[in-house]
């Protein structure tokens, strides 16, 4: 794919609409991004790792702008209100007015801090995705959905905020290391098993080739997720009903990450292993066969992400954690389950002691 001809995806809301463009070579051609810029100022906001790597190629798109740029340290642990007020005081420093851009240049941390920093800029001003990594090109780039985390969990406080565009160029995957690759995997699946059974057993057929970062199964594969969450996204932007189907392995998982303190697990193995304890959980309730299972277990392992919990995990500390999960309601846990590959559903008031008995069993305690 050159840069001429990406994929282009349209995610259409209610009163606009704006394109995800997927191809190689992207960075290094701003004709088609830099049209999205309505003003003279504009924040990258990257992080310590990405920065050195892609920051001048993106630079070279703002050329008669005035621009700056505000770097992060690299993980999870850095999305902070902390960190938010610097990239405030960044804009502020800028001298940054209403049609001013900010720039998110990186991963999902990246995406999700620069995002909530344009959302509370003066009630709000543009931002441009431009991820770097294949679980923020498949997922959090896309439906705006931005945020920081608290100690007490992660994404607590945030924004809908929806960027002008996402520039997703695969170029930068290049460099992303094996494992930060993997996690990126594990969203991709996690699509096929909410909705798209087909989609899925496609998955299985070229788990190998996804492995081996096979450019031509990539796009097709980061299409395919973009396209399906874009549909989702315009029918129900602000959560308030089928959208919540994108948090299969969520609530486990987000209490995985938090109980490991950011550092035990990245998000994406963290949904993997989410995902995988919803399906049991749904075993236990009845709602799913074990075969389901057994096949989404299978292709996780094949593309080499984790299936276990981490030794040390408490289930009582992992319960808890999950009862701040934000779709609870009224006290009781609401979980997204599933009836089976491409049928996930919302489940309210889920029995806790289901819930502790599936943690137990991965956990190997009595």
């Amino acid at each position: 794919m050159s840069i001429l001809t990406p994929e282009t995806i349209n995610v259409t809301l209610s009163e606009r609409s704006y394109p995800v463009w997927i191809g190689r070579g992207l960075l290094d051609d701003p004709t088609r991004w830099r049209t999205t810029l309505r003003g003279r100022h504009a924040l990258v906001i990257s992080n310590s790792t990405v920065a050195p790597l892609y920051l001048d190629r993106v630079a070279c798109g703002l050329d008669g702008l005035q621009w700056s740029s505000f770097l992060l340290e690299d993980g999870e642990a850095h999305k902070t209100f902390a960190n938010v007020g610097r990239a405030l005081d960044a804009l502020s420093r800028l001298g940054a007015t209403r049609d001013a851009c900010v720039i998110a240049l990186g991963g999902g941390v990246v995406g999700d801090l620069a995002g909530f920093t344009a959302a509370c800029w003066m009630r709000g001003i543009d931002f441009i995705q431009m991820p770097t990594t294949l679980l923020s090109m498949v997922d959090s780039s896309v439906g705006g959905k931005t945020g920081v985390n608290l100690p007490a969990g992660k994404n607590l406080v945030g924004a809908f905020h929806q960027p002008r565009a996402v520039v997703a160029d695969i170029g930068s995957l290049d460099s992303l290391p094996a494992r930060e690759y993997r996690a990126g995997l594990a969203e991709v699946i996690k699509g096929a098993a909410i909705g798209d059974a087909g989609f899925f057993a496609w998955l299985e057929q070229h788990a190998d080739a996804l492995a081996l970062r096979d450019e031509t199964t990539l796009i097709q594969a980061i299409a395919t997720k973009v396209r399906y969450k874009a549909g989702v996204v315009a029918r129900d932007e602000t959560e308030q009903g089928e959208r919540a189907l994108l948090n299969l392995g969520h609530t486990f998982g987000h209490a995985l990450e938090t109980a490991g303190h950011y550092t035990t697990l990245l998000h994406g193995e963290g949904v993997a292993i989410g995902m995988l304890l919803a399906a049991r959980l749904s075993e236990r309730l009845g709602m799913s066969a074990v075969a389901d299972t057994l096949r989404l277990e299978q292709l996780l392992k094949t593309t080499g992400l984790p299936t276990d919990v981490p030794s040390g995990f408490e289930p009582e500390q992992l319960l808890a954690l999950m009862r701040l999960d934000k779709k609870n309601i009224a006290g009781t846990l609401c979980l997204i389950l599933w009836r089976g590959l491409g049928r996930a559903e919302i489940v309210s008031g889920v029995n806790e002691a289901d819930v502790l008995a599936v943690l137990h069993e991965a956990t190997g305690s009595t």
